[in-house]
């Protein structure tokens, strides 16, 4: 029913927006293509109804065929992206790359009779694990001179099945040997890897959730472990050689091209499939339009059985939408530390109670804590994920992160400090620290009031802190993104451990030859060092899910950019260096006497001033008050200054905390202000 609606819904938008809708039809920018991802196609498809959303009818598919006849939009191979890339001839007009996924039986029996129609090429992606087990396991030998049908061993049956969208599937759902060499002869099919056995889930965490086999290392339950790096690389590098291997003794040609199943795939896993000749990735997500240049595509998953205006208005670029509407970011930023119990039951009731509030609150995103401060100090002396150097509290963010993500609906960011991490080794901590200068201009660790930092200039630091977000990202490789953390500052009279001989310029082994720096370039420092670290969390994540990085922002340094000097922080360049912006929007933490509605239009205000508009800014309120008793600020309050900003021309909304365990702050009008539905119930 929801799917339905959202189709009905879509096309009352196109009817109502018809002549400016395809007046306004993009066409596939030059030097692009757009690349496809079908999976089954049969007659009897009845669409927004069919038990497979994933399939599609014959005959939209030739009305796609026809469409793009008709407009001139023209389907390429793979041979002709790498010859652009290589600068040979350049891709046609509103080129597009269709790609089948699966192996199917429809591949032969609907789909490549059509190619052959309409003299177009596609790329066929094999399942060899499925092949193999409909097939049972069954001798397929190749020759110069051809190949033979599966026969059986001896004992066997040829009517093994795999469970295929639930159901199970035999022979009679999947291509032939004979098949797959015809339309290999044929010229117009080029086929590509889907994977041997990665297109399952396997057991991620001890709670038992099931995540890509590509890009999850499996849990143990035996032996409570997770697979070492080691054994990881081993598993994807044989299924990939394997599968490679059964294509070419198929075809007589090895597969280029791995098509990731789920479209779930990491740098890490990229670099593996490169090494074993397939250095060619097809994904799912994001934007489907791609330059030969890259080496991993993006490609529209086609569901529903649409119309081929519905397929063609793909190709708009990201972030445009026929009728110029924003998605705008709604956040929560969530304690894992509330989720947590030492009970392990009671930690399961506490996160079905966060489930359900965020589900109900219906917002984009959760910001959500991976490291314990159960004493609220922003330290972090315990994280919630394997690691390599801080003790864990429970391996719990993996589980509450999936959970939001796949039950709630929401895209889920780890908040991560970086650098306030209390190694467990004081004397080594001590050597790390930012230091500010003495009474004789000597280094001294700043006070333990402040966040105990590590210092941005020391390569050890780096080290251990991109040690620590690597694995994050190998104990959570399905998250969106990541928060850091408020505590990724300087004070004007730190860090003077740069002037250590081992220092070095942050994510480089360049010397820092004057060690007295000024503002920006602090501000800069942070920068990079923040991208260093990060760089090692996204080589392990889902590549699919368009990660994105936000950072925190002291309120203070939009008002008054002479306090830069204060923070090492600065809307320009935050702007510049980070996919989101999260200012800390807090009125009664930033200190100021005004009223909080005068306050937040002065910070409205100026951010429009400093960055032109409010497209990449998101202000994040507080929802606690922090001084005195710490009380909670009445949900009607927080309504009233999320709209005071929307009326503003403010897109983009978050608030800190939320206590989902005690309904603080109050669900209804909380709700009315941050919901992203556009007409939330009103008083």
């Amino acid at each position: 029913m929801a799917r339905w609606i959202a189709r009905l819904t879509s096309l009352v938008t196109g009817l109502l927006l018809a002549g400016n809708v395809l007046a306004a039809l993009p066409d596939v920018p030059d030097g692009q293509f757009m690349a496809l991802c079908y999976h089954d196609v049969r007659d009897d498809v009845i669409a927004e109804r069919d038990a497979d959303p994933y399939a599609v009818s014959t005959a939209r598919l030739v009305a796609w065929f026809d469409w793009m006849e008709a407009n001139d939009w023209q389907p390429v191979s793979l041979d002709q992206i790498i010859a652009a890339r290589s600068g040979g001839t350049p891709l046609p007009d509103n080129a597009v790359l269709l790609t089948f996924d699966d192996g199917l039986a429809s591949l032969y029996t609907h789909i490549f009779p059509l190619l052959v129609a309409y003299d177009y090429p596609a790329l066929f992606a094999l399942q060899t694990g499925w092949l193999e087990t409909v097939w049972n396991d069954a001798e397929v030998t190749y020759t110069p001179q051809g190949f033979a049908e599966p026969t059986t061993k001896t004992g066997g049956s040829i009517a093994d099945t795999v469970t295929y969208n639930e159901r199970p599937l035999g022979p009679e759902g999947f291509v032939t040997p004979a098949q797959i060499r015809e339309m290999h002869d044929g010229g117009l099919v080029e086929f590509a890897s889907h994977s041997h056995d990665l297109h399952r889930g396997i057991l991620g965490n001890p709670q038992g959730n099931k995540q890509p086999a590509a890009i999850t290392r499996r849990f143990d339950p035996q032996t409570g472990e997770y697979e070492s790096d080691a054994v990881f690389r081993h598993r994807i590098r044989e299924d990939l050689q394997r599968s490679r291997a059964m294509i070419e003794s198929l075809t007589g040609r090895a597969p280029r091209a791995i098509v990731w199943p789920y479209g779930a795939h990491s740098g890490e896993v990229d670099a593996i499939a490169a090494e074993v000749g397939m250095p060619w990735s097809f994904s799912l997500g994001g934007t489907p339009l791609n330059t030969p240049e890259e080496e991993t595509f993006s490609r529209a998953l086609i569901v529903d059985d649409p119309l081929p205006l519905e397929v063609a208005t793909e190709a708009r670029p990201a972030g445009e939408h026929p009728v110029n509407l924003p998605a705008p970011q709604r956040a929560v930023q969530i304690d894992l530390d509330y989720v947590y119990d030492p009970d392990p039951e009671q930690t399961n009731a506490n996160l079905g109670a966060l489930l359900d509030r965020i589900k109900a609150l219906e917002v984009r995103t959760v910001y959500l804590q991976a490291f314990a401060d159960p004493d609220g100090d922003g330290n972090a002396a315990e994280l919630y994920f394997p690691n390599r150097h801080l003790p864990m509290r429970a391996d719990l963010f993996n589980r509450v992160a999936w959970q939001l993500r796949t039950r709630a609906g929401v895209q889920v960011y780890a908040w991560m400090p970086l650098l306030s991490f209390d190694l467990p080794d004081a004397e080594r901590k001590r050597a790390l620290s930012v230091t500010r200068s003495g009474p004789e201009g000597e280094p001294v660790l700043v006070a333990d009031a402040d966040y105990r930092r590590l210092s941005p200039f020391l390569p050890e630091s780096e080290q251990i802190v991109g040690e620590i977000y690597a694995d994050l990202g190998r104990a959570a490789s399905s998250i969106s993104g990541l928060l850091i953390h408020d505590d990724a500052y300087l004070a004007a009279d730190e860090d003077r451990t740069a002037c250590r001989s081992e220092a070095r310029w942050p994510g480089t082994n360049t010397p820092i030859t004057d060690c007295d720096l000024p503002p920006a370039r602090k501000t800069q420092a942070l920068i990079d060092f923040g991208q260093a670290v990060t760089q090692r969390l996204t080589h392990h994540v889902h590549d699919s899910l368009d990660f994105r990085v936000a950072r925190n922002l002291y309120a203070r340094v939009v008002l008054d950019p002479d306090a830069e000097a204060r923070f090492a922080q600065s809307l320009p360049p935050f702007l510049a260096a980070y996919d989101e912006t999260a200012i800390m929007a807090m009125p009664w933490l930033d200190g100021t006497e005004l009223p909080p509605d005068v306050w937040l239009g002065r910070l409205a205000d100026a951010v429009e001033a400093q960055a032109g508009g409010f497209e990449d800014v998101v202000f994040e309120l507080q929802a606690r008050d922090w001084r005195g008793e710490g009380r909670w600020v009445e949900g009607e309050t927080l309504r009233d200054w999320m709209e005071q900003l929307m009326r503003r021309g403010v897109l983009n909304l978050a608030y800190y905390p939320d206590d989902f365990l005690n309904n603080r702050p109050r669900f209804e009008p909380t709700r009315e202000g941050i919901s992203l539905k556009a007409f939330p119930h009103r008083r």
